[in-house]
């Protein structure tokens, strides 16, 4: 879920929060050593950031709750407030049971994957099932209109990056090794892909990265 600046860190300012219209985005809570969920899918310690304090941010799934510290809270807004549609992989809408067709982040989710379910329409209506990545992300992007679009699937991510899609590279990154699991990145295909330095916000229990892709 789908980052800001403050003492001590460097974030954007407000004028250049309004320049981030638009983009796409890919975010992941991600281990130190690279995974964003055990073998097992199991997340294990990778979300204890979003109960690590004391700031209630509010979310549309009352299943969900974010009490975060201010840092984060400043993380969250940031992820959130401007993102227009959500892009996320089969696996993980299946996990999160389509997060009731209400996704913490306050967005429509458009799902990657070739077999809709069948009770789709009655079950998640604000959901869009779309087959493939790139027709997924440019249907989130008319969904969205001039607000941003983020990836929030480790697959759907290594994708988009090969197909040159993605404009910003987000982290949060916990404290804590997992030794094996689910990648959030995986081999390139065409080679090194260049970042820009990365814009940081220091939390409790998460680094929060966001990293531009270069042109």
């Amino acid at each position: 879920m789908t980052l800001g600046g403050r003492a001590g860190t460097t974030g954007p300012s407000g004028n250049q929060r309004r320049t981030l219209r638009g983009k796409v985005f890919s975010h992941m809570t991600m281990s130190l050593d690279g995974y964003i969920a055990q073998p097992d899918d199991q997340v294990g310690e990778l979300f204890d950031w979003y109960e690590a304090g004391d700031v209630v941010v509010p979310n549309p799934n009352e299943d969900i709750s974010v009490k975060v510290d201010e840092a984060g809270a400043e993380a969250w807004r940031d992820l959130t407030e401007n993102t227009g549609a959500l892009v996320a992989g089969r696996r993980l809408f299946d996990i999160a049971g389509g997060w009731n067709d209400r996704h913490p982040a306050g967005a429509p989710v458009v799902v990657v994957t070739h077999r809709p379910p069948a009770d789709a329409a009655g079950k998640w209506p604000a959901t869009t099932f779309v087959d493939g990545v790139e027709a997924a992300i440019q249907r989130a992007k008319q969904i969205a209109g001039d607000r941003n679009v983020t990836i929030a699937s480790a697959n759907v991510t290594q994708q988009a990056l090969a197909l040159g899609l993605v404009d910003e590279v987000c982290v949060s990154l916990v404290p804590v090794l997992f030794g094996e699991g689910i990648p959030y990145f995986s081999k390139l295909e065409g080679g090194h892909l260049l970042l820009d330095d990365p814009i940081v916000i220091q939390g409790r229990r998460a680094l929060h990265l966001r990293y531009p892709v270069r042109c």
